[in-house]
């Protein structure tokens, strides 16, 4: 395999609701037990009025439109695996809380065949269409 095995514009999307259960299983596995994430009478007294999901959670789900877009791209044969080389830019623009749908969407926006990395671009959107966290996503292409 010469390079990289997908083209700038490629996407892949993917939508989820979070749950209750969602925000309590990663609490337990990070630790990150705030009151906001899992305190709701405390949340009733601030401006949100209800708990939030971790801004990490939504990384996690996006974690799965990386695994997506390499299953479009990496045959078992061509002997290649594409590694996360890490998230940049991430950006939480806007409180996500239980019961919102997220539809993420991921899209290849450069492809560097001699360094054999990629670079998407992420966004992350509730059911009223308003970005809620943004951030890019660097892979690398292992032969």
């Amino acid at each position: 395999m010469a390079g990289v095995p997908l083209k700038t514009g490629q996407s892949v999307s993917f939508s989820r609701t979070v749950s209750e259960s969602d925000v309590y299983l990663f609490a337990g596995i990070t630790g990150d037990f705030a009151p906001n994430h899992v305190d709701e009478t405390y949340m009733a007294k601030t401006p949100y009025k209800r708990r939030i999901a971790h801004g990490a959670l939504l990384i996690g789900y996006s974690s799965r439109c990386s695994t997506m877009i390499n299953d479009l791209a990496a045959k078992p044969e061509d002997g290649a695996v594409s590694v996360s080389l890490g998230y940049d830019r991430i950006r939480f623009l806007k409180p996500v809380f239980f019961g919102d749908t997220m539809t993420l969407t991921y899209t290849i926006v450069s492809a560097d065949d001699e360094k054999r990395r990629t670079r998407a671009e992420i966004k992350i959107s509730n059911q009223n269409g308003e970005l809620v966290a943004v951030a890019d996503h660097i892979m690398k292409w292992v032969v």
